[in-house]
């Protein structure tokens, strides 16, 4: 996946306006933590997630995306009337059906003659947008498009509390299998990517990677459904942490051999890397196996926990906010969703 003339133009993010740390869970779950002989500040310890943020009640995935989308479109300095494609990539979605993206197009205005349409694919469903509108774009199919995501973990970490809470069976070594899940958090965050004759912008997208390795497609796991522990519908994730965790890196070891022949990169000229953020164990170990230094991941998991789909491209947003990765550098990113699948994508400044 190599491309010559696709430029990413502008980002743009928002932060949801409450706040939830890692002790005020632990403090809900004070019962069960007593129990099972659990130590506060474990979830904190283990994760190396302090907070993370979550919407006001009722904020839909479609409101959180046509926020960040809103600011993309200001930033780019593109009228929103010029716009060729809407993609929506979040892991969270409205409803089934019309897709979301239906829903952020109306909100923000966009023409009929926009491309709308979903992408889902866990926690990799922005980078995968991201190869869909290069395609577009080099091909000459569209000027220009705006990617999307809005994940809202609201319901996901209230049905996991209440189901801990009322499994009254739960183990030291059962309960593993929710922690996952209180380590979600919210967000949303938009992009702009256009033609180089299009575009003012100088970061250009280079290409990229990707592996599957579906064998273990049954270690992370989610959905709607009837929770047989409190008898409500809720949302819930089943997780294996450990075992997500090791074939996780065998397969991101296997796209990063991938990744730096296809670009034709040595991994001393990455200057940055943006990753998909699950915990300080998983990038720990992801950058000794890569044989990366550490210090040049940019991170913001302690305050914004994982943010599924949003967490990679939220962290490069701020990253470029904050001037970390300037003219004449290389940055990667670097994605690995449940699956298992392990997108690689690189830019250049």
């Amino acid at each position: 996946m190599r491309y010559q003339n696709v430029r990413l133009q502008a980002f743009g993010y928002e932060l949801p306006p409450n706040v939830l740390s890692s002790s005020d869970i632990e403090n809900r779950l004070a019962d069960v933590y007593q129990r099972l002989k659990l130590p506060q500040g474990r979830l904190e310890l283990m994760s190396g997630i302090r907070q993370r943020h979550l919407w006001d009640r009722g904020t839909k995935p479609s409101d959180a995306a046509a926020m960040a989308g809103e600011k993309a479109i200001s930033a780019a300095g593109i009228p929103a009337a010029e716009l060729d494609c809407l993609i929506f990539t979040s892991v969270s979605r409205d409803m089934m059906e019309p897709a979301t993206a239906s829903f952020v197009h109306h909100r923000l205005g966009l023409p009929e003659r926009c491309l709308v349409f979903d992408i889902s694919n866990a926690c990799l469903g922005f980078l995968d947008g991201m190869l869909f509108l290069a395609n577009m774009i080099e091909l000459g199919q569209v000027n220009n498009g705006l990617l999307v995501a809005g994940e809202t973990a609201e319901g996901l970490i209230e049905s996991t509390i209440n189901s801990i809470l009322a499994d009254k069976t739960l183990t030291r070594k059962s309960i593993k299998s929710s922690f996952a899940s209180l380590t979600i958090g919210s967000g949303a965050v938009a992009l702009i990517m256009a033609h180089e004759n299009y575009s003012t912008a100088g970061q250009k997208f280079v290409g990229g990677a990707f592996r599957a390795n579906t064998a273990h497609s049954d270690l992370c796991q989610g959905g709607q459904g009837e929770d047989p522990h409190t008898q409500a519908s809720a949302t819930l994730m089943s997780t294996d942490s450990e075992e997500l965790l090791v074939r996780g890196i065998e397969t991101a070891q296997a796209t990063w051999h991938d990744f730096l022949a296809e670009l034709d990169w040595q991994p001393p000229e990455i200057e940055v890397l943006f990753c998909h953020q699950v915990g300080q164990a998983h990038a720990r170990l992801l950058f000794e196996k890569l044989q990366l230094d550490l210090a040049k991941n940019f991170e913001t998991l302690a305050f914004l926990g994982n943010t599924g789909s949003v967490s990679a491209p939220i962290t490069m947003a701020m990253g470029i906010e904050q001037n970390i990765f300037s003219r004449g550098q290389k940055a990667a990113m670097l994605g690995i969703g449940s699956g298992i699948n392990c997108l690689m994508l690189g830019i250049e400044w």
